[in-house]
């Protein structure tokens, strides 16, 4: 009688730990609970951002960029875009041996020392023209804005690492959608200082310009080197 033998080859499967990813988006989950304990009637009328501007017109007339509530909500923010900045490496350069935690605290590091240095140049800016009550202003309503659209973005982040793996196409249009919703909220700001815009074009279009436009293309210009 024929024996037959199976042979059973051992092949090595590759497990992606998403601990730290967890471990990262409860703290952010932690900041929102922090935040809407310590700030209700604020964190109400910053929900209805786009829908009234009710959370500008009062909350902003101070325009304490700096307020505790702003800073919670940016570290937020800085997880949020971080982590779509994450996908996006780990999507388009799978071969990578650095450990993907690393590569997210080297991503946040990088985005938050851009956001932070850029409003350091614009409160400069601001000081040396003598324009610091309306830079404080302009500043206030723009991380108001990026902080709102970090928030939205948690969603589509929960979904791509939990739910859905996520393709090319749905990834530039989550990054087209991020453009157009940071260039729609600016819109928004211009709007509101449209008075102060009209009699200041030629500081405007300078300011435009130097950094806002600028330092994207910087940006851009080393990713892609």
């Amino acid at each position: 009688m024929c024996k037959k033998v199976l042979i059973l080859e051992a092949i090595e499967r590759h497990i992606v730990s998403l601990d730290w990813i967890t471990l990262t988006l409860m703290g952010a989950f932690l900041l929102l609970a922090t935040v809407r304990t310590a700030y209700p009637q604020r964190f109400e009328d910053f929900l209805s951002l786009l829908s009234s501007n009710k959370f500008m017109m009062f909350r902003g007339k101070k325009n304490k960029a700096f307020h505790p509530f702003n800073i919670l909500l940016f570290f937020v923010h800085l997880i949020s875009f971080s982590l779509l900045f994450y996908l996006f490496f780990s999507f388009f350069w799978k071969d990578t041996t650095l450990n993907p935690a690393f590569v997210f605290i080297r991503i946040a590091t990088a985005y938050g020392s851009f956001v932070l240095l850029k409003f350091g140049l614009e409160k400069i800016v601001g000081n040396v023209f003598d324009l610091d009550p309306q830079i404080d202003s302009y500043l206030y309503q723009k991380i108001s804005y990026r902080n709102f659209i970090g928030l939205i973005l948690l969603i589509p982040s929960l979904i791509f690492v939990y739910t859905f793996t996520p393709t090319a196409f749905a990834l530039y249009t989550l990054l087209g959608i991020l453009v157009l919703s940071n260039f729609f909220s600016l819109l928004l700001i211009y709007r509101e200082n449209q008075t102060l815009i009209t009699g200041n074009w030629f500081y405007f279009i300078l300011y435009l310009c130097a950094l806002e436009i600028a330092p994207y293309i910087i940006l851009y210009k080393l990713i892609t080197i």
